[in-house]
């Protein structure tokens, strides 16, 4: 089942925060699909490019939301810096009225951190910068927004994060700070979810798996249309998801009417599409963390059978 299918999200008003790239912009997109008007930001746009210096832009982001079905505004936004939030949730409410769905997927710490450092090795400015942008920006955000999500019953919080609360809870993510940052999301919808039940909200956390985000791609050297060849560098790869996958899966939440079984709980991807029995674009349906447990961190070769 393609989310294109339908326009379950006609009518509805969301904010990805964190759009111009990877999990957010295949968020906003699907989101898109389902009819949704979406308020897509970041801090790259064709004028002005963030320390990324990347070729992304949330004007590309709104463009694709738009081309799927809804209606992508795009909407420069420092997520650091509280009174652009608040001016964009203010801009939300004067155009909108409602806000039905905030995706939380701010990040930015591609650059910052260092694999396999313990916390006196790693770089102090850098691990602490990493935090800001992973877990303040989303603290700001929702600060300012949920007063607004909440006027209504049945508004939806999406915390986007790095791994299910079950594994974050006994695997190292391998530096102090990541590891700090995606607990730190996890935990974020947990408490949220305390918070927002009483006003028949919901509040949940989601990880993608292998994410083929742009920057993965290029990493690897291939494209969306030959990702297969990264396989031969890394061969657990074969697990790997597009964008679009987790973004099936937040659009499947959103048209949810019985979304608050979910409240407090710590969600993924692949798990989510079992149960809404959405796929990704090439049809499959990849269970990453499952494959992450089962064949990655147990030492078998790579093999997505009956994964994916």
């Amino acid at each position: 089942m393609a989310s294109e299918s339908k326009k379950s999200l006609q009518g509805k008003v969301a904010l990805v925060a964190g759009a111009t790239r990877g999990a957010g912009r295949g968020i906003a997109t699907e989101l898109g699909a389902a009819g949704a008007t979406v308020y897509v930001t970041g801090r790259t746009t064709r004028e002005r490019q963030s320390e990324y210096k990347r070729p992304e832009t949330i004007e590309e982001t709104a463009e694709l939301v738009t081309a799927a079905g809804g209606k992508g505004i795009a909407v420069r936004v420092d997520h650091l810096v509280p009174v652009e939030v608040r001016d964009l949730v203010e801009r939300i409410r004067a155009e909108q009225g409602r806000l039905d769905v905030l995706v939380n997927d701010v990040w930015g710490g591609e650059l910052l951190f260092e694999w396999n450092k313990p916390v006196w090795d790693h770089n102090l400015e850098n691990g602490l910068r990493l935090l800001r942008l992973g877990v303040d920006t989303h603290l700001i955000t929702a600060h300012f927004a949920l007063p607004l999500l909440i006027e209504q019953p049945g508004g939806l919080l999406v915390e986007v994060t790095d791994g299910t609360a079950e594994y974050n809870a006994d695997h190292y993510r391998l530096s102090p700070f990541y590891d700090l940052a995606k607990v730190s999301v996890n935990r974020m919808a947990w408490a949220n979810a305390k918070d927002l039940a009483p006003h028949g909200a919901t509040s949940v956390s989601i990880t993608p798996g292998w994410l083929r985000s742009e920057m993965m791609l290029e990493h690897y050297g291939v494209s969306e249309e030959n990702w297969r060849d990264g396989t031969k560098i890394v061969p657990h790869f074969v697990i790997s998801e597009t964008p679009r996958f987790v973004g099936r899966a937040v659009a499947a939440l959103a048209a949810d009417p019985e979304s608050a079984r979910w409240n407090g709980q710590s969600l993924s991807s692949g798990g989510l599409a079992k149960i809404y029995g959405f796929t990704d674009l090439d049809g499959s349906r990849p269970d990453a963390w499952r494959y992450v447990v089962e064949i990655q961190d147990a030492g078998k070769p790579a093999d997505a059978t009956g994964y994916r």
